[in-house]
């Protein structure tokens, strides 16, 4: 396993240095593999969830190739000055390997609106000695232009591959575990890695603060279900009902009597007092209504989402 010894933080030590060693479907994988070994990189708009490996792979690539690149986070320096000093003196400068250089646009979705149309000149006037990769949440947030300059490539997972990659790599959270000498249960570590599939980048921080007591074993099931509920309480009191329901389809497999119990439990802590009486007949609806529900999923989304709408927070 690749790793920097030197490097901290779990998420850059471990960082795939190829792309054969990423963990992406085989289309996604076979694509960006062909750009390697045709040592052509075009310019590229990568785009899908956080932590799904975009900037990873574009790195891998490049380190593959031996390419001069920069990383620029388009959240935090995505202005027009950027473009202009930052940017401009790189491209225009010859490479010390005599190669092609890249420019790693992280987070193009957050740049701004001046910088983008001013983005597109530059991907053509420096075409012949510096290549651009953009990354991206959100591909709609990213302009016309600018898409079609470049190859759009969606990190999207299909359903048959979801298991082989989860398996992918919960091996590699034991190759790292076992490196760090820390103890570890596989029914939890599977259990944390499914929590947060496929952000692979949230993973190997969560293995990594919990590996700070010494080991991933049963005492921190407790522990990710406080937090989760917790998470799960915050959404519902900002009425973010795609997050409300992302979490019931995250914890679609947890025990529903476990579920509904902790619910209750935690009423006093999250919910306004006025709230509580009609939230515990919810419980009692809800989770009665669970034991002959056909989809359990959308029985907990309808749930929380009447509870989102009716009810008062602390």
């Amino acid at each position: 396993m690749n790793h920097l010894s030197e490097e901290f933080l779990w998420v850059e030590k471990y960082r795939p240095k190829t792309v054969a060693s990423t963990i992406l479907p085989p289309d996604i994988k076979d694509k960006f593999q062909s750009f390697v070994d045709q040592k052509q990189i075009p310019n590229l708009l990568l785009c899908g969830g956080a932590g799904v490996g975009k900037t990873t792979v574009a790195r891998a690539m490049l380190e593959e190739l031996g390419c001069e690149y920069i990383v620029v986070n388009g959240s935090m320096e995505g202005g027009i000055d950027t473009l202009r000093t930052t940017i401009q003196l790189f491209a225009s400068s010859t490479s010390l390997e005599g190669g092609r250089k890249y420019v790693i646009l992280d987070e193009a979705d957050y740049l701004t609106h001046h910088m983008q149309p001013a983005l597109r000149n530059f991907m053509e006037e420096f075409s012949k000695n510096c290549g651009f990769i953009l990354t991206c949440n959100f591909k709609n947030k990213i302009i016309a232009p600018l898409h079609s300059r470049c190859s759009v490539v969606e990190f999207k997972i299909p359903s048959q591959y979801k298991a082989i990659l989860a398996k992918e790599f919960m091996q590699k959270a034991i190759g790292i575990l076992d490196t760090e000498g820390i103890k570890y249960e596989v029914k939890v570590l599977g259990v944390l890695i499914m929590k947060h599939f496929p952000d692979w980048r949230r993973i190997i921080n969560e293995l990594q603060y919990y590996a700070s007591t010494g080991a991933i074993d049963t005492g921190i099931l407790n522990t990710l279900q406080e937090l989760s509920l917790k998470e799960l309480f915050y959404n519902m009191k900002e009425r973010n009902y795609t997050n409300v329901r992302k979490w019931a389809a995250e914890n679609a497999d947890m025990d529903s009597a476990e579920f509904y119990r902790m619910f209750y439990n935690s009423l006093n802590e999250y919910v306004d007092q006025n709230s509580i009486p009609y939230l515990v007949v919810l419980v009692a609806k809800y989770s009665y209504q669970d034991s002959f529900a056909l989809d359990k999923e959308i029985n907990t989304a309808a749930f929380l989402t009447e509870v989102m709408a009716d009810c008062k927070f602390k």
